[in-house]
């Protein structure tokens, strides 16, 4: 029998009561349960991550699905891909129930229609290639149940994300990753453990794919958006590392080329 987990009450009682010490200090411990539950997970992650790089390297996408919580952190690691790693941002797309008002407000039974995500994704014009990641907390939001189910029968890549054992959403999917948190601290409360364990996953699972489509060098961001003067010095002193340049000349050669790697590419190749 499936069992939410998420939902089971909190092994700390009487919250209200404490002192912010005691609840910042017991919160921490809970959290400190967060990294060994993804570790765990690793083998389910892989797996994923090596199907998804030949698919991209072809011109396939990863589309994340969810709602609320979940969804929210689908579409922010999505919208991080561009400036940290200089992917256009149809690459890996999110998607939330409710559309871009529920990234800041609750959209009323937006997660509840099981037809909706499926629709979106075809107004991506959806291909085999593509790669669907389902992120649910619970495991039961209809939106992304829905969206595994057609999108396994169109011929996609799918995966979830979840933090119960055996969900109906992991029963979707083609690749089911389980996060086993426990119990929030605040009973119910996905936006804690659920969430912070569906963040890492995200990185761990975009950040993997860039670095296996070339997207770093070393352990450098050479392909990141010069899009502030932090991130300009950032970049002018990997060159000033690599090329072995003065700080102006590299700062100059990359504000030339607009990237690490293109400058580095155009002065090794001059």
């Amino acid at each position: 029998m499936f069992v939410k987990i998420t939902e089971q009450p909190s092994l700390h009682d009487d919250l209200d009561k404490k002192s912010v010490s005691e609840l910042l200090t017991e919160m921490n411990a809970e959290d400190q349960k967060v990294a060994l539950a993804v570790k765990a997970a690793i083998p389910q992650i892989t797996k994923l991550v090596e199907g998804i790089v030949p698919r991209m390297k072809q011109g396939g996408r990863i589309f994340y699905m969810g709602a609320g919580t979940s969804g929210r952190l689908g579409v922010l690691d999505a919208s991080e891909i561009p400036p940290t790693f200089g992917m256009p941002n149809t690459y890996v797309v999110g998607l939330i129930a409710g559309g871009d008002t529920a990234l800041r407000n609750p959209v009323e039974r937006a997660e509840d229609d099981p037809e909706k995500a499926w629709q979106e994704l075809k107004d991506h014009d959806i291909s085999t290639l593509d790669t669907v990641i389902g992120v649910a907390a619970s495991g039961t939001t209809p939106y992304v149940i829905g969206a595994l189910k057609h999108a396994r029968e169109f011929g996609c890549l799918t995966a979830s994300i979840s933090c119960n054992p055996d969900s109906p959403v992991a029963q979707e999917a083609e690749i089911a990753i389980e996060a086993l948190v426990g119990p929030e601290f605040v009973t119910g409360s996905t936006r804690l453990k659920s969430g912070t364990a569906q963040k890492l996953i995200c990185n761990m699972i975009t950040t993997t794919t860039m670095i296996k489509m070339g997207r770093v060098k070393g352990n450098k961001m050479v392909n990141m958006q010069l899009s502030n003067k932090k991130l300009v010095d950032r970049g002018t002193r990997m060159l000033v590392d690599e090329l072995g340049l003065e700080y102006e000349e590299a700062k100059k050669l990359l504000l030339l080329h607009g990237s690490v790697k293109k400058a580095m590419d155009a002065y090794k190749n001059a």
